[in-house]
C-alpha cells in the first residue's frame, strides 16, 4: 500500500463505492492523485468539489498520521490493490478501499466460511457451532471461520475454531487495536495468538457512535464464499449478513431450529423462503460449497468413529445404540429403545444429525451414516 491509498480514504465525500470506482478507472491511488482536473471531472465523472479535494491532496496529512498510528500498534493497512488484500472481498463494489488488520495476514488468503447468529444464543445453538466446526475441522484444515466477535453465536464460532485448530477471523466495528465488545478482548488475543486475524475498516480518526455494525456485516459476508446462519430471531444483524451474502452471489445456509424457539424464527424462515440451504452437518456445508471432502486425509485418518462415539453423552449413546439391530429406525422405536421423552429425544436426535452420525429419511425415519 502507498500513502495515496490512505489519502484517498481521508478525502471527504468519497465513500467505499466512490473509491472502488476511482481505483477501477485510474488503476491505482498513485495514478489517481497524479491525474489532472480534466481527467478527474470529465474522465472519472467526479464533481468539481471532489476533484478539487483530490488535487489539493486534502487527505495526505491524516494519511501520514495514520501510518504512524498503524506502526505504533502493529496494524497492517491493506489497500484493495495489494496482493494480500482478500480476493473475495475485492469482488464487492462496496468493499473498503483500505482494510486494517492485526494478526496473521495469511489467514485472509484461506478459503473462508462465515458463521453468524444471535447474541441471545440457546444451548442448542452454541452446541451446533461446535459440532459443525468440529466436523469441518475433521475434513479440512485450510479454511478460516469468519464472524463478528459479538456475544452468543459469533463468539461460540470463534472459540470452536480455536478449539478445533482452525484459523478464525474476527471482523469488528471498532478502531484497532480496540475490539467490540470490550469483554471479548481475551478472545481476540486468543485469536491472534493462534494464527488468526482481527480486521476492521475503521481508521483511528473514526468517531464511534454505534452505527458501524451493519456496515461491518457486509465485510463478513464478502470475505467468505458461504455464510451459515446458525441461529437467528425474526430480525437481527445475522439476517442482514445473509441478505448481503446473497447479494454478493455467495452460498447462504442456515441451521434449522424448533418451531417454538424464538431464537430460530429467522433462520427457519430463511430455509422456508428458500433464501438459505438447510444444513444439519458439516458434510452438508462441504457439499453446498462444493469442497473436496478428503482434502485433509492425514487428519481424517487420525479421527475414528470409535472416538466420535466415545465422546457422546449417555443419552446420545443410547439413541445411537438403537441402530445396532436395524439399519433404519423410526421414531416410535427410538422412544421404546431409549425411554426418553419426546422433547429429550428430539434434542438428542438433532445432536446426532449435527454430528453427522445419523440422517433423517422420509416418514420420520432415521439411518446411521
Amino acid at each position: 500500500m502507498v500513502l495515496e491509498d490512505l489519502a484517498l480514504l481521508f478525502t471527504r465525500g468519497i465513500g467505499s463505492r466512490g473509491a472502488a470506482h476511482l481505483i477501477e478507472y485510474f488503476g491505482s491511488a498513485e495514478a489517481l492523485f497524479a491525474a489532472t482536473r480534466n481527467e478527474l471531472v470529465e474522465g472519472a465523472g467526479l464533481r468539481s468539489d471532489l476533484a478539487e479535494r483530490i488535487l489539493r491532496r486534502e487527505g495526505m496529512p491524516a494519511a501520514k498520521k495514520e501510518v504512524e498510528y498503524c506502526r505504533k500498534h502493529n496494524i497492517v493497512a491493506l489497500a484493495a490493490t495489494d496482493r494480500e488484500y482478500p480476493a473475495t472481498l475485492r469482488e464487492a463494489t462496496d468493499r473498503p478501499h483500505v482494510l486494517f488488520v492485526q494478526g496473521n495476514i495469511e489467514a485472509l488468503s484461506k478459503r473462508a466460511l462465515a458463521m453468524v447468529g444471535t447474541r441471545e444464543a440457546s444451548p442448542t445453538g452454541l452446541h451446533a457451532c461446535d459440532m459443525l466446526i468440529g466436523g469441518l475441522a475433521s475434513h479440512l484444515d485450510d479454511i478460516a471461520i469468519v464472524s463478528g466477535l459479538a456475544y452468543g453465536i459469533d463468539a461460540a464460532c470463534h472459540r470452536a475454531a480455536l478449539n478445533h485448530k482452525l484459523s478464525t477471523i474476527a471482523v469488528v466495528a471498532s478502531t484497532l487495536p480496540e475490539v467490540t465488545p470490550a469483554p471479548h478482548r481475551a478472545l481476540a488475543d486468543d485469536i491472534l495468538r493462534n494464527g488468526g486475524a482481527i480486521v476492521s475498516e475503521l481508521n483511528s480518526h473514526t468517531h464511534h457512535n454505534g452505527t458501524y455494525f451493519i456496515a461491518r456485516n457486509r465485510i463478513i459476508a464478502a470475505l467468505a464464499m458461504g455464510t451459515v446462519v446458525v441461529e437467528s430471531p425474526a430480525t437481527g444483524g445475522s439476517l442482514a449478513t445473509a441478505d448481503m451474502a446473497d447479494s454478493y452471489g455467495r452460498v447462504v445456509m442456515a441451521v434449522p431450529g424448533r418451531l417454538t424457539d424464538s431464537s430460530s424464527f429467522g433462520s427457519n424462515n430463511l430455509i422456508r423462503s428458500h433464501k438459505a440451504r438447510l444444513v444439519l452437518t458439516a458434510t452438508d456445508i462441504i457439499e453446498d460449497m462444493a469442497w473436496d471432502l478428503h482434502q485433509n486425509r492425514d487428519r481424517d485418518n487420525s479421527i475414528s468413529e470409535d472416538n466420535d462415539i466415545a465422546s457422546l453423552t449417555t443419552e446420545q449413546q443410547a439413541v445411537y445404540a438403537a441402530f445396532d439391530t436395524s439399519a433404519i429406525v423410526d421414531w416410535p422405536t427410538l422412544i421404546d429403545a431409549t425411554g426418553l421423552s419426546l422433547g429429550e429425544l428430539a434434542m438428542v436426535v438433532m445432536d446426532l444429525e449435527l454430528a453427522g452420525l445419523i440422517r433423517s429419511l422420509p416418514g420420520k425415519r432415521y439411518e446411521r451414516v
